[in-house]
């Protein structure tokens, strides 16, 4: 299975184009954001579980990040509200599952192998964040490879970020107007969705190495999930 498998191109997932897909697990659904793979895959996708669902003990050879966006995530005894970011190395294993249901964003097998360090910040805690210029931030992790971070932008902020190295995006709440529009021809030529560049809750954007970015947050602010310098 290959969903927005070429990494040298765009993509780009609307909130009113994702569909729920049922998993192999009773009452755990998912919305395929990017995939290699089949069920053993290199995967980003939005995931969620009915109340009382689980999912069978596992292992994560190359490594899991998550995510929870709303309900409580939970795995091996220790819950996780909304808001909260994991990061399972390679080689960790759990046995998730939620008592309340649960969405949570995750990506799989993209990690380096040399990390080793399980990551939970509770993004809740205002004295993680950072006011910058034109927005907040609020660091999640960093290494050579990558950063990832959760941005905030007030009402009608705007931000213009150079990816040399490209990026991801997930919008989390408000919503977000893309005003650049370099590269949306390439992925809708002829639609009447993307004149505006219209992002809502739950959009989910990839851009490649060399990608300009310019955002607008809409009356209510915005804020989004933010990985950059993974797509050299």
């Amino acid at each position: 299975m290959r969903i927005n498998a070429d990494f040298s191109l765009p993509a780009l997932v609307l909130a009113e184009q994702q569909q729920w897909i049922a998993s192999p697990q009773a009452g755990i659904e998912r919305v395929m954001l990017d995939r290699i793979g089949v069920e053993k895959a290199r995967a980003t996708s939005l995931v969620r579980y009915a109340a009382n669902s689980s999912f069978p003990a596992h292992e994560h050879p190359a490594g899991e990040e998550i995510l929870v966006l709303s309900g409580h995530f939970c795995a091996d005894g220790v819950c996780y509200g909304p808001g909260t970011y994991l990061r399972n190395p390679p080689g960790s294993s759990h046995q998730p599952y939620s008592d309340d249901g649960t969405v949570i964003f995750v990506k799989l097998m993209q990690m380096l192998e040399t990390e080793q360090a399980t990551v939970c910040i509770d993004t809740s805690d205002s004295q993680l964040w950072q006011d910058g210029p034109t927005a907040r931030f609020c660091l999640l992790f960093e290494n050579p490879q990558e950063r990832v971070e959760l941005v905030e932008l007030p009402a009608q902020g705007e931000l213009s970020l150079a990816l040399p190295a490209g990026a991801e995006l997930l919008v989390l709440a408000g919503q977000l107007t893309e005003q650049s529009q370099i590269w949306s021809a390439a992925i809708y030529p002829t639609t009447e969705i993307w004149p505006k560049g219209l992002w809502q809750k739950n959009t989910w954007a990839r851009l490649p190495a060399h990608s300009h970015l310019q955002l607008q947050a809409g009356e209510a602010g915005a804020r989004f999930y933010l990985k950059t310098g993974h797509l050299a």
